[in-house]
């Protein structure tokens, strides 16, 4: 059974969508268990609506403060310490969950999962990844928005992380690495990407090169490596 602890007041529509998320996943997976977590009287009724009676793989768990999605990440994180992404993450430090997500304040889960998990040694800036699927594959990208100011080294790490989600979450043996770049060519690119380049180049990845925007669609990477601001760009 796997327990994924949920940010039921995150997100534009939360609790209403995250409770029905919720209430899917159980229906569809018999090995998932969620713990709502927010505040009980409001996730209450939306639960209601769907399951009347409770269900036995949903619980809910109760604070009454949550962060916003205009408050300061940083400042809203140490000063709520009772808010539903605190909670959630403190729930997988202390292993009563497997998971935590949420759909809300993404500054302030970045900077919860720091506070509260730690980073993974020698790793610098923790990063965001989505997968993007095309037809029968699956893209890895990062970072998505996390880190707008990089260094080399930080793209670098981006590509290691990515290569071990890659390899271990997607199943993907040797994934090729790309740089996201305005062209293929080595020299192209402003001052970071070209020393990512170097760095990508002379490492034991896969690294098959910089990889423009339009070629993500004709699978010409399994990982794609940038900055927060440039994959917004593009």
């Amino acid at each position: 059974m796997i327990t994924i602890a949920l940010d039921a007041m995150g997100g534009d529509f939360g609790p209403g969508m995250t409770v029905k998320g919720a209430t899917l996943a159980v229906k569809e997976n018999d090995q998932i268990k969620v713990i709502l977590v927010g505040r009980k009287e409001i996730i209450e009724k939306e639960l209601n609506l769907i399951f009347p009676k409770g269900h036995p793989r949903i619980e809910i768990l109760h604070t009454d403060e949550e962060i916003l999605m205009d408050e300061s990440p940083i400042l809203s994180v140490r000063r709520k310490k009772k808010a539903s992404i605190n909670i959630g993450l403190k729930l997988v430090k202390e292993k009563t969950v497997d998971a935590f997500v949420s759909a809300g304040n993404t500054g302030a889960v970045m900077a919860a999962a720091v506070l509260i998990l730690g980073k993974i040694p020698n790793i610098e800036r923790p990063a965001i990844a989505t997968v993007l699927t095309l037809d029968k594959s699956q893209i890895v990208v990062l970072d998505i928005g996390s880190n707008v100011d990089c260094k080399p080294s930080y793209l670098m790490e981006f590509a290691i992380m990515g290569d071990y989600f890659a390899q271990y979450v997607l199943g993907i043996e040797k994934p090729r690495v790309g740089l996201l770049n305005i062209g293929e060519e080595s020299e192209k690119g402003n001052s970071l990407t070209r020393a990512t380049y170097d760095l990508l180049k002379d490492s034991k990845l896969n690294f098959v090169g910089n990889v423009e925007s339009k070629d993500i669609l004709f699978n010409k990477a399994d990982i794609i490596i940038c900055d927060g601001f440039i994959v917004i760009c593009y």
